[in-house]
């Protein structure tokens, strides 16, 4: 062994092996140092509060799909009223739930709201049968949700992070098209654009971006109060709202129990298709939201924990089945809340409970309640912009986590062309079947269709198993190098993966010539899962001992310590590894967790 090899060797022990073998050990969540109050922190009384009710504000924002559903029915501004109040009682109860209480929740700040993505069923329902058949389908939604829950932790290999990272960033680009129009004053073709909207958007964003961005200590982490109050005194300056309009609204009772638009409900097997579908999509919406939240929170993230999803999945469900039962909606993540969270560096779960009993409490404060309703349109659509600026960009950073090849780009860009599709040419798909008409409704709804179904076909070819033959006498790190990135591209795994397996190999073949070679060349062979990625290293010599404590620094500088070191240096790279002997071959197996 050469001089050379030997301070190699311990050059690369002494500046990689604590961060390998902190892979290896695995660690607790991991707080990022950007956060003000990270998942587990519990913020003082005050922040919680006022947190906790910007958090309600980007709820608000699922009350829109409802007037707007039943505005597409012609229901009746009471009937509105009614439906957004019941479902604030389930948004609360979801979002209290999500906490995490046994098998429900996901014990990350991701509130509930009224969902988007079962818009296009939800009118259809109404249509069909009235709000009886609303109430019924959207409980029969919960019911199903609730059942994929149990059994989704058995299907991560359907979430990779291009997926979730995709979902979350269409999400975040429906945002845009929801935002932008109302950011402008914008009402639709033959209209045009009202200065004075103009302006009072222009002032709300930038009074948010300058909270964000400049904004030290507590001021910070409250931009959307900030811009709620700028963006009220705006608009009566601009006469967006008037005093007349804010008397009328709090006029109303200062107290009053919610009651159902309709009473009764009703079921109809016609409209399960739609709705189950619909209810997967919104599935895989919580699945990305919820991975969001999880990178948000662990500056070593690695993949989705798919308990933790299972939980959040469920706690959704529970919330859409008693908002079907009690006369609201379905419930589903607010990628908008998620979007703040990202803005205010704040994601203590402990808003949930206060975020959950605000929500419920407006439902019995009809004055309350209609403070939000009568927020001015071009301060929400700054709201939704600058919501939406934090959840594309997170969805995009989720979606490079992974080596991208041809294959997840091909699934990823068709699934974003499509989704956008929708946005771009509204009246695109009009003619789908009507059951089918739902899922074309949304762009996220049909880039999220898209992504798995495209995701699970572009499996189908992908060689698992790979692998080629080495002469350790060669100078090979450019052949292992350029071996592992072309199959962690093909295979979709995580650089950190494909490095500590790069040298993990090269390590071995480097200090080969200590295990007194029969055979003039190594057999690498790699088989990878989305869960695990296996190496077999196969020769013909003597058994290779990988050490489980380091060699003495003396024993390295004399050179009889190298082959103990480059085996603790294999052993630290991979999860796990084991040496077998068939006769006069010997394979070492090392093992990495994905």
């Amino acid at each position: 062994m050469s001089a050379t090899v030997t301070q190699a060797t311990a050059k690369r022990f002494r500046r990689q092996s604590p961060k390998k073998l902190s892979l290896i050990l695995g660690s607790p969540r991991k707080r990022p140092p950007t956060l003000v109050y990270s998942v587990d922190e519990t913020p003082p009384l005050p922040v919680r509060l006022t947190l906790a009710f910007q958090h309600v504000l980007a709820m608000s924002v699922g009350w829109i799909y409802v007037v707007v559903a039943v505005n597409a029915i012609g229901g009746t501004p009471a009937q509105a009223q009614s439906l957004i109040r019941m479902s604030m009682v389930a948004s609360g109860i979801a979002t209290i739930l999500q906490a995490g209480f046994g098998i429900v929740g996901s014990g990350y700040l991701c509130p509930a709201s009224c969902s988007l993505t079962f818009l296009a069923p939800s009118i259809l329902a109404a249509r069909a049968g009235g709000f009886p058949l609303l109430f019924g389908m959207t409980a029969i939604s919960g019911i199903f949700t609730g059942l994929v829950s149990r059994f989704i932790r058995r299907l991560r290999w359907l979430f990779p992070p291009d997926v979730t990272g995709l979902i979350v960033s269409i999400v975040g680009i429906q945002l845009v098209a929801l935002g932008v129009p109302r950011f402008l004053g914008y009402s639709g073709p033959g209209t045009a654009v009202a200065a004075g909207s103009v302006w009072v958007g222009i002032t709300t964003l930038a009074a948010m971006v300058a909270a964000t961005v400049w904004g030290r200590g507590k001021l910070k982490l409250f931009p959307m109060v900030i811009a709620l109050v700028i963006g009220f005194v705006s608009s009566l300056a601009f006469g967006i709202v008037t005093w007349a309009q804010l008397r009328a609204q709090l006029a109303q009772p200062v107290f009053g129990f919610p009651h159902r638009a309709a009473t009764g409900i009703s079921f109809n097997a016609t409209l399960l298709i739609p709705f189950i579908l619909i209810a997967l999509a919104a599935t895989l919406k919580t699945v990305g939201d919820l991975t969001l939240c999880q990178k948000m929170n662990d500056v070593e993230w690695k993949r989705t924990d798919m308990k933790s999803v299972s939980g959040g999945v469920l706690a959704n469900s529970i919330g859409t089945f008693i908002s079907g039962v009690i006369g609201g909606v379905a419930q589903n993540t607010a990628s908008a809340s998620i979007g703040l969270s990202l803005a205010t560096s704040a994601t203590s779960r402990s808003l949930l409970l206060p975020t959950g009993l605000i929500a419920i409490g407006l439902a019995f404060f009809p004055v309350l309640a209609a403070l939000f309703s009568c927020m001015p349109v071009p301060v929400m659509g700054a709201v939704l912009v600058y919501t939406a600026c934090f959840l594309v960009l997170g969805g995009l950073q989720v979606l490079t986590t992974r080596m991208l090849d041809a294959r997840r780009i091909l699934a990823v860009g068709i699934a974003l062309v499509f989704g956008l599709s929708v946005e771009m040419a509204p009246g695109l798909y009009r003619d789908v079947p009507e059951f089918l008409r739902p899922m074309f409704a949304s762009s996220a709804a049909v880039a999220t269709v898209l992504v798995v179904l495209l995701n699970i076909l572009f499996r189908i070819g992908v060689k698992k198993r790979s692998g080629f033959e080495i002469a350790p006498a060669d100078d090979n790190l450019d052949k292992i190098t350029g071996f592992m990135e072309e199959q962690g591209a093909a295979w979709g795994m995580r650089r950190d993966v494909v490095s500590r397996a790069t040298d993990a190999i090269y390590e071995f073949v480097t200090n080969a010539s200590s295990l007194q070679l029969q055979s003039p060349s190594v057999r690498i062979n790699t088989v990878f899962d989305e869960y695990h990625l296996d190496v077999e290293l196969s020769y013909e010599g003597m058994p290779v001992e990988l050490a489980d404590e380091a060699p003495s620094l003396d024993a390295i500088a004399s050179g009889k310590g190298i082959a103990a070191l480059s085996g603790y240096i294999i052993r630290q790279y991979s999860d796990r590894v084991k040496v077998k002997q068939e006769g006069d071959t010997c394979t070492v197996f090392l093992h990495f967790e994905h």
